[in-house]
Formats: C-alpha cells, sequence, structure tokens
C-alpha cells in the first residue's frame, strides 16, 4: 500500500516539474527575441552606389549595408539615387540588412524613348 502511495505522488508532482521547467526555459527564449528586436536600428537615405556583387549598397551619407550571409540583392530591384529605409544590425563592426523599402525611386534613367525626336 506504501508503494502504491508514493508511485501516485509520483506520478502527479512529475508532469508539474517538467510543465514549470518548459515554462521557465519559454521565458527566456521570449526575452532572447526582444533583446534581438531591440538590437535592430533604422536609417534612411540615398542610394550612393551598389557593390556588382549585390552583397552591399552604400548610402550617400556613406553608410555601408551588407547582405545577410549567403543573400544578394535582386538585380535592378534598387538602383544609384534611389531613397531607401533600411533596417538593420550590428555584427562584428558590420550593419547587416535585415529589411528594405524603396521609399521614392528617384529619377530613372533616361531611355533612348524618352528623348526628344528629332525631324
Amino acid at each position: 500500500m506504501e508503494m502504491l502511495k508514493t508511485l501516485a505522488v509520483i506520478l502527479v508532482v512529475a508532469p508539474m516539474i517538467f510543465t514549470t521547467g518548459a515554462v521557465a526555459q519559454t521565458q527566456t527564449e521570449d526575452r532572447q527575441a526582444d533583446d534581438k528586436q531591440t538590437d535592430e536600428r533604422v536609417v534612411e537615405g540615398q542610394v550612393q552606389s551598389i557593390d556588382v556583387s549585390g552583397t552591399a549598397i552604400t548610402l550617400t551619407d556613406g553608410t555601408k549595408l551588407l547582405t545577410p550571409a549567403g543573400a544578394t540583392l535582386r538585380p535592378g530591384a534598387l538602383i544609384e539615387g534611389m531613397m531607401v529605409v533600411a533596417s538593420y544590425r550590428e555584427e562584428n563592426g558590420d550593419k547587416v540588412l535585415t529589411g528594405l523599402a524603396v521609399k521614392d525611386r528617384g529619377r530613372a534613367p533616361a531611355t533612348p524613348g524618352d528623348s526628344p525626336r528629332r525631324y
């Protein structure tokens, strides 16, 4: 009978211990996610240049933004002169993009069809 009571106590207490551990881990992960979000910064500026490899852009204020490892900018998606809003996080002194939005397309380069006709 004593053994049955001990087994019953273990069956009741064990799930409480494991549940408490799981809740504590979840809160820690949430705090870490919040910390990562607060490290993110935002910059707005005009694109001065785009690296030929498609892995970096430089704004007219000198800010250099890098794409995350293994990522590249889609060719033609950005052109010099565009106004952009970029979010980034600092990693080892580099500004690594976490988001990029075009605010103003700027002045598009002239195409042959845009030039006045000469007769």
